[in-house]
């Protein structure tokens, strides 16, 4: 359940960049939205109530890599977005320190920066897309070839 809800908000963020230009900031308020009024708090409340050190059990899971991942490309887009989350703040605190994980968190390493213009530019050729493949209100795919 944790990891669905996760991989909503990890696909708006990731096509988050391609929004219709008018609708992007319209877009990014709702991701924020999303984050801070729905997903969040589930997970705060389920690290107090199971007073564990991850979401599930207690050994890392799917679900707090997920969690950890969606926070970072979170803070990519507001980096304040965890500041009424203590319980995150701890958790995201804590997974970063795991030595595999920290070490995929150095520069050089193979996680993905954010799509910046170039790459959307590339991306666009890559799929011939002469006007983009936006999202309209974050719902609706609209490609226009």
């Amino acid at each position: 359940m944790y990891v669905e809800g996760l991989k909503d908000l990890s696909d708006m963020i990731m096509f988050w960049p391609l929004s219709l230009p008018e609708e992007k900031e319209m877009n990014l308020a709702y991701i924020l939205a999303r984050a801070t009024t729905r997903l969040f708090p589930i997970c705060e409340k389920a690290l107090r109530d199971h007073r564990q050190d991850f979401l599930v059990g207690n050994r890392l899971s799917w679900a707090d890599t997920q969690q950890s991942e969606v926070i970072l490309m979170t803070e990519e887009c507001k980096p304040s977005v965890l500041l009424g989350f203590p319980l995150l703040q701890k958790f995201k605190a804590r997974i970063s320190h795991i030595l595999t994980i920290n070490k995929f968190l150095q520069p050089g390493s193979q996680r993905k920066p954010p799509l910046d213009e170039e790459s959307i530019k590339t991306v666009k050729n890559i799929f011939k897309l002469e006007r983009g493949m936006f999202l309209k209100n974050m719902s609706t795919a609209v490609a226009k070839y």
